[in-house]
């Protein structure tokens, strides 16, 4: 018998038989790992709260050809509590465990960047400092990022020019100078171009500021780039609130198109 202990968070659960579940963990040495968990579903289960999607656990996990087992669960962190009674918070928590089990396509290859991303973004959200769509587009970003996908969003991405940037072009890789534009491509304000950056280093201080119609614009930017990246429609996203009373539209025609762009 092999058994592993690692210390993770829940991403998702399915049904399985009667009682059972196979619950997806990302976790810190391990990467992904999909495992099922005997008779969770019971109203006597010792363990089946603990495993919840959100739930920060340490895990022991008994190794099998098919199928690992969960034998043990600990909570060390149950950032679900919080986070469900507030819905804002709640679908940008879930677009990031969605966004999460996408990035890490491999089963048990380590994504310790990944993992720690993950755990900042959920405390982040539960601590309440930020708008929820500003914590999951910093999270979005800096994931895609790590994943070798962040958009160039200081100089042309198709010629290496720097300087102010005039367009978005995704297949492109991101911003892009006025002499290299694409048919299609997005002009977000400078202003979004700004507000992206500032998530993607980290600069708290110039995004909670930043004005509603570039948060909206943004967000749409970036939710189109992930969905490229990943070939895959995050369907949480869709529950996400993206609009602002009286912004019923984006800023930008654009952006409304990159949406609808094929992922």
């Amino acid at each position: 018998m092999t058994l592993y202990r690692d210390e993770g968070i829940v991403l998702r659960t399915q049904k399985l038989g009667e009682a059972d579940r196979i619950v997806t963990i990302l976790t810190r040495r391990t990467g992904r790992v999909r495992a099922a968990a005997k008779g969770v579903r019971k109203t006597k289960s010792r363990f089946g709260a603990r495993l919840e999607p959100f739930t920060h656990v340490d895990v022991q996990f008994y190794e099998r050809r098919s199928l690992d087992l969960i034998t043990q669960a600990e909570t060390l962190r149950p950032y679900g509590e919080p986070l469900v009674a507030d819905y804002p918070r709640y679908t940008a928590g879930t677009a990031m465990l969605e966004t999460a089990e996408k990035l890490t396509t491999e089963e048990k290859e380590p994504a310790l960047r990944q993992f720690l991303l993950l755990v900042g973004g959920l405390r982040t959200l539960v601590e309440r400092g930020h708008d929820p769509r500003l914590v999951l587009d910093a999270y979005l970003l800096r994931s895609l990022s790590v994943a070798g996908w962040a958009p160039s969003l200081d100089e042309c991405a198709r010629c290496g020019e720097r300087g102010r940037l005039r367009a978005f072009a995704i297949a492109a890789g991101g911003g892009i100078c006025a002499r290299c534009r694409l048919p299609g491509a997005a002009t977000p304000a400078a202003q979004t171009f700004e507000l992206m950056a500032a998530l993607l280093r980290g600069d708290w201080d110039l995004a909670d500021v930043s004005e509603p119609r570039y948060r909206v614009e943004c967000s749409g930017l970036v939710a189109a780039y992930l969905q490229w990246h990943l070939e895959h429609h995050i369907r949480s996203l869709k529950h996400v609130e993206r609009e602002e009373p009286g912004h019923r539209h984006p800023p930008d025609g654009g952006v409304a198109f990159l949406d609808q762009e094929r992922v």
